[in-house]
């Protein structure tokens, strides 16, 4: 691609790529891809409990005060 800036051949013009679209955002990093292990935590009384896997936090409730807890 002559110049580099999606249109092809010789500047022909044409639809082309936009400048940044198509690429990932790479590896996710935090809670997001915190692996099998470790916990879940209620954010409004602090009960822990083993992360399940393949259940995301969010969708257990804490068995002390039924809110929806988060991965720690």
């Amino acid at each position: 691609m002559p110049g580099r800036d999606g249109t092809g051949p010789g500047n022909r013009g044409g639809q082309g790529r936009k400048s940044g679209s198509g690429l990932g955002a790479g590896r996710k990093r935090g809670p997001a891809s915190a692996g099998p292990g470790g916990f879940c935590e209620c954010p409004k009384c602090g009960t822990r409990a083993v992360h399940q896997l393949a259940t995301p936090c969010i969708n257990m409730k804490c068995p002390q005060c039924g809110s929806a807890m988060v991965r720690v």
